[in-house]
């Protein structure tokens, strides 16, 4: 028996099970990006205007969001084979609802089910995760998730864009949902929740019972964990990072980028990229060297400071090249990286017992950021808007695009504030 558990499946396969996960959560990361390269597209075929755009970019995010704790119950009732087949069905589902609507409710519906489905993407990753590969390579596997999704996101740049200025964007989103759709098939027919069902070795000598939904228990759990400092701290602080990356480079940047920059919506899109590139670049970065100086908040701090200048020079330097411009971009991507710091730094501040629930509710702070700041940069931007129109789609002014951007550079400052307020760890746990 001992031999089992240090033999375990082979490696091949338990990389393809995880890779299979794996392009659920690069399919998730493509739609959540997917609207910025599409902005003209949306807003001519919608009829609506950059507050409407932002809302319906953001319907994504209020379901994700809205998912981030029953999907931790889900992973342990229902195991990740069955959360990520449905996952994919309904994501599938959405996709083929948003291109295929002609009305704005419909699609905003779409966009609604595509969030709260790909939702279980990366609960269903680490899932399998711990049952497939051992524990001495959990954090390595698991690590690669990010790259994973970001690569999804960069796919949603130049290449969605090559793809728009070739085919009809209704054309090119139905083919995405119908690869989800079998993407989830090939999921139900291949994925095992445990190797043992596959007759391999695992790496523990039984699989573990399911655990019952209890809403008592996940209450008690909330109100617990909020006696912890920096719970409520870390539920804020990443969401200036994310909501700064994915409302620029996930809806506004592009046409800001056209507008005042005078660059192709191409080109546009592979300058948003750069941004994608350099966070996917910077996050395993910052996680090592957190690790290896063991400490969390100092590291913390630097990242979020660098990443504020770095916005601060993007957003409201208008004399920028567009080499400075790459420059910033690649920098401010990098250190954006920090984030990953988040999620060790808040299970390390409570009990182990209380670490999933801390994880799930800084998640979903991470995803608060773009939720409600690309509907609001939507809204100032209408607010500013001076009438001009190209083909029927609105087109704002610098001056709109520096008051709607005065949100998001406000958070990552709250961000950097409240970051020094923190408690170190020391990459300890709590007992």
């Amino acid at each position: 028996m001992e031999t089992n558990k240090l033999t375990g499946p082979p490696m091949t396969l338990a990389w393809f099970i995880w890779g299979l996960g794996a392009l659920f959560y690069l399919a998730g990361f493509f739609q959540r990006v997917a609207p910025a390269v599409m902005t003209q597209e949306l807003m001519q075929d919608f009829h609506i205007s950059a507050s409407g755009l932002g809302h319906l970019s953001g319907l994504y995010f209020y379901s994700y969001v809205a998912m981030q704790i029953p999907t931790g119950i889900l992973a342990d009732t229902l195991g990740p084979r069955k959360l990520l087949t449905a996952g994919c069905m309904v994501a599938g589902m959405g996709t083929l609802l948003f291109a295929l609507s002609t009305q704005f409710f419909w699609a905003g519906l779409g966009r609604l089910l595509i969030g709260g489905s790909v939702a279980v993407a990366f609960v269903g990753l680490l899932k399998l995760s711990s049952s497939w590969f051992p524990k001495k390579i959990y954090a390595f596997v698991a690590g690669n998730a990010l790259s994973i999704g970001l690569i999804g996101a960069v796919t949603a740049g130049p290449p969605l864009r090559f793809l728009l200025d070739t085919f009809a964007w209704r054309q090119v989103i139905t083919t995405t949902g119908l690869m989800t759709l079998a993407l989830g098939g090939v999921i139900w027919f291949v994925i095992r929740d445990w190797p043992q069902e596959k007759g391999y070795p695992g790496f523990i000598d039984q699989i573990p019972s399911a655990t019952s939904l209890s809403a008592r228990r996940i209450l008690q759990d909330l109100f617990k964990i909020f006696k912890y400092r920096n719970i409520g701290l870390l539920f804020v602080i990443p969401g200036g990072i994310t909501g700064c990356i994915l409302t620029f480079s996930g809806l506004w940047g592009v046409p800001y980028l056209v507008s005042h920059y005078s660059l192709s919506p191409a080109k546009a899109a592979g300058m948003t990229s750069v941004l994608l590139i350099g966070w996917a670049m910077g996050a395993p970065v910052f996680g090592w060297l957190s690790d290896y100086m063991g400490k969390r908040k100092s590291l913390y701090i630097a990242g979020v400071v660098v990443t504020s200048l770095g916005w601060s020079l993007i957003l409201f330097r208008e004399s920028l090249s567009v080499f400075q411009l790459v420059m910033a971009l690649s920098v401010t991507g990098f250190f954006s990286g920090s984030i990953v710091i988040s999620f060790a730094f808040v299970m390390e501040s409570v009990p182990l017992s209380l670490s999933g629930t801390a994880a799930g509710l800084t998640n979903m702070g991470v995803m608060m950021g773009p939720m409600l700041l690309q509907p609001f940069v939507g809204r100032i931007l209408d607010y500013h808007w001076t009438g001009q129109m190209i083909d029927g789609v609105r087109i704002y002014p610098l001056e709109a695009y520096e008051y709607g951007f005065i949100p998001m550079m406000a958070w990552i400052i709250l961000s950097a504030l409240l970051l020094f307020f923190t408690k170190e760890t020391h990459c300890r746990q709590m007992v």
